[in-house]
């Protein structure tokens, strides 16, 4: 693994890209190693207080307010934060120079000795890192959660030896900027349009995704979806052992699923799971699941431990998340529902009469996956955000539209025009930047307006 490499970093000019929780640990841990660190961070100081006195304490020079490409170009090494776009000018112009770039997971890879199992995909990505760690400890395995969801990585670097595996979920951004990283297992669950805001192509998004495979070897392993067309595409050029899921097709070797049952398929045996008492609700749940007992199973936690998961784990707020009912009415908080991709499984979810809440920041993804579906499930759209007139210009002809000014004013029409039995989803298919501060802000909005009916 990762850890026999280290980095020469004593003595050396390490500059930290955004300081958020991920960068504040990275900035500990360079300091640690003796490089000379500096920071540079797009929000202004005061948004950051608590930030900006460590670093002064720790005596660590930050820009505050926005990055300066000189800053750049004088660094010995450029370690950037997984929110942070590779393609901003000053980090185009230090790779031009020949200045290493290179993302936290990557610096964090060279100081782990841990097997690492890594989750990407659009959409799940959250949901299967947790479960599948849930598994492993229901196993009786000591494992970290960490990457996009629980601790960053560089926190497991350097540490005691005490866990036996890492489960790290991975954004297409940080995938970006790595070079050695080497999951021993890497999960792809889907890859739909997402992020088209800061990509060139959807092509590079895919590239983007199938990093994650780049080092891998003829004796790690690869989970991918049997039913997505764009991960069976890249899994041409995997050289790990790969391993399929499905929720569509009955597979002889893999897991798959019919939504009740999850069936693991390995060298003739079949197991099966039920999913009777599993909390988490909707399709692609139902695939999460498949995709996190089929690698839990893999990496030797037993069946009594997947099930025990599979029965106790209430899956994430904001993710298809049941709020409460008023007057026969269901409310669902998917603000996490980000992208198109998302919006389509949720849609899936229900064969209730919908009342969707969509529309935030445009991340300009076609719409046109969601217009069979609005068609047959969504009786009436909501349009709120920046979005709204061009989802109400591509999606209004689908069914009964309306736009709000706000949040608030969406939930309380959504009610007004409900009867018993229906659903009402929030569900936007775009970031939430335009309105919050980020989509947990926008889903506690919507649970405060829900939670103020009577009952």
């Amino acid at each position: 693994m990762g850890w026999s490499k280290g980095m020469e970093l004593e003595g050396k000019k390490v500059l930290v890209v955004g300081l958020a929780r991920t960068g504040v640990a990275a900035v500990r841990f360079l300091k640690e190693k003796g490089a000379r660190v500096s920071a540079t961070e797009i929000r202004p100081r005061q948004e950051l207080e608590e930030t900006a006195r460590e670093m002064e304490e720790a005596k660590v020079a930050v820009e505050w307010g926005g990055h300066r490409t000189e800053t750049f170009l004088s660094q010995d090494l450029i370690v950037v934060s997984p929110g942070v776009d590779l393609a901003i000018p000053p980090i185009q112009e230090a790779v031009r120079k020949g200045i290493r770039v290179i993302s936290e997971l990557e610096l964090a890879y060279h100081y782990i000795s841990t097997p690492l199992i890594g989750v990407t995909g659009t959409n799940g990505k959250t949901t299967t890192t947790l479960l599948l760690g849930e598994m492993l400890k229901e196993a009786g395995k000591e494992v970290g959660v960490g990457g996009n969801v629980g601790e960053p990585l560089i926190l497991f670097a350097d540490g005691p030896k005490r866990w036996d595996l890492l489960v790290v979920e991975i954004s297409s951004f940080q995938l970006e900027g790595i070079e050695a990283f080497r999951p021993s297992m890497a999960l792809l669950l889907n890859v739909t349009e997402d992020h088209l805001d800061r990509y060139a192509s959807y092509q590079d998004y895919i590239e983007a995704k199938a990093r994650i495979f780049m080092n891998q070897r003829s004796e790690d392993r690869a989970v991918l979806n049997r039913d997505d067309p764009i991960v069976m595409g890249l899994s041409e050029r995997v050289k790990a052992k790969r391993t399929f899921f499905s929720t569509k097709e009955r597979l002889t070797e893999g897991a798959f699923s019919d939504g009740e049952t999850i069936f693991v398929r390995t060298e003739g045996k079949e197991e099966s799971y039920s999913l009777s008492k599993a909390p988490l609700k909707g399709a692609h749940n139902v695939e999460n699941m498949t995709a996190a007992a089929v690698s839990a199973r893999s990496v030797g936690a037993g069946p009594e431990a997947v099930q025990r998961a599979l029965d106790r784990f209430q899956g994430l707020e904001h993710r298809l998340e049941f709020v409460r009912e008023v007057q026969g009415v269901r409310f669902y908080n998917d603000s996490k529902g980000t992208n198109v991709g998302s919006v389509v499984k949720s849609l899936e979810s229900f064969r209730e009469p919908i009342i969707l809440i969509a529309g935030g920041k445009d991340k300009r993804g076609d719409l046109s996956p969601l217009k069979g579906l609005i068609r047959e499930r969504v009786k009436r759209l909501i349009l709120i955000g920046e979005a709204r007139e061009r989802m109400a210009r591509e999606l209004g002809g689908m069914t009964d539209t309306e736009k709000a000014e706000t949040l608030e004013e969406a939930v309380g029409m959504a009610f007004r025009s409900s009867e018993p039995g229906d659903v009402v989803l929030l569900s936007p298919a775009c970031s939430s930047f335009d309105m919050f501060k980020d989509y947990k802000e926008r889903g506690r909005v919507f649970k405060e307006a829900v939670r103020r009916f009577e009952p």
